[in-house]
């Protein structure tokens, strides 16, 4: 078992350029994880001024987030719902409720609200196509954020990081963790398109390296359904040594998991979001590493995008990038904000 200064050394070694993002690259960052030390979670910068609706009132900016349950997205909405406050914007959030269809009903609803803007995290980016290139048709520019759309969808911008390499960057501290060897078990999302990203990149890494992948099980994006999934998957390899989780609530689905099967003694997990769970899975050290994604960068850089497209800016690049960071029990306290209500 490899101690965090050892998974530090490694996230600074293979520190990459990183906005894989389908359809476009762009330079992004992996951070190492850093000495411990509490910090205050920064605030939102170049802030634009919002111009004003065709009415002479505010303009409107809608979000359909894919889910409220998680902390991750609502942390999202926060840093938007900052940035159109500073701005002078009105912005209107819809809970996309972790199903396409309820996704593109919110861009509809968007839409005959006269909205100036849209962003979207989307669950299944195929079944949005339509409905973005309807709003696109509209005049109304949509960012994507987090998800990624592709090529050749109608989104003005995409802000996020690159799920694969992120997912390469955990494979590879793993592979240091169990000497290269050992058989990892996946807890995915299997109709998530950022997850699967996720999955793919992780599972090409570990499998360069020499270790083999088990039993791949479905949490559907969904702690309670994560638990029973990783149950299983327990219960059926007694010898399973290493899990990988591919989104926040794979990770505390495994969590609960590991607790009722009594298993923290005899299986390391490494996984995407910090939380509360996963922070006290970092400092009981069953769980070795976690990508932390910038959720309220998600959220300050496409409500900044989705307002200076809504006024006519030309100069919003096609793709902006949010740096991840990789977490260990070593530097979590410089990442306590995240776990803050």
């Amino acid at each position: 078992m490899k101690t965090a200064t050892q998974l530090s050394m490694i996230a600074a070694v293979t520190a990459l350029t990183m906005l894989g993002l389908t359809g476009c690259d762009s330079p992004g960052a992996v951070a190492p994880p850093a000495a411990n030390a509490k910090s205050e979670r920064p605030g939102p910068t170049d802030v634009p001024k919002a111009c004003a609706a065709s009415d002479g009132g505010k303009i409107l900016i809608g979000f359909v987030d894919i889910s409220e349950q998680i902390s991750f997205f609502t942390q999202m909405n926060t840093g938007a719902e900052e940035v159109a406050k500073m701005a002078g914007a009105d912005i209107q959030i819809i809970s996309g409720a972790n199903d396409p269809a309820t996704q593109v009903t919110g861009v509809e609803s968007l839409m005959a609200r006269k909205a100036n803007a849209i962003i979207i995290d989307p669950v299944n980016p195929d079944a949005l196509v339509p409905a973005i290139a309807k709003a696109s048709a509209a005049g109304v520019p949509v960012v994507s954020v987090d998800g990624s759309m592709g090529a050749g969808s109608a989104i003005s911008a995409q802000v996020g990081t690159s799920n694969g390499e992120g997912g390469a960057e955990l494979g590879k501290a793993l592979l240091e963790i169990a000497g290269n060897k050992g058989k990892v078990g996946v807890v995915g999302a299997l109709s998530s398109s950022i997850q699967l990203e996720r999955q793919k990149g992780f599972i090409d890494a570990v499998t360069a390296g020499g270790m083999t992948i088990g039993t791949i099980v479905d949490g559907h994006n969904a702690i309670d359904q994560a638990t029973n999934a990783t149950e299983n998957l327990l219960t059926s390899d007694p010898d399973l040594k290493y899990i990988y989780a591919t989104g926040g609530p794979a990770l505390e689905g495994v969590a609960a998991a590991i607790k009722s099967q009594n298993a923290k003694d005899r299986v390391q997990v490494v996984g995407w979001d910090l939380s509360e769970v996963s922070a006290e899975g970092l400092r009981e050290g069953y769980m070795k590493a976690i990508i932390q994604q910038d959720s309220f960068g998600f959220g300050y850089e496409s409500a900044k995008a989705a307002i200076n497209l809504a006024c006519g800016a030309t100069d919003v690049p096609e793709t902006i990038s949010v740096p991840i960071n990789i977490v260990t029990v070593k530097n979590l306290d410089q990442y306590a904000y995240f776990l803050e209500k």
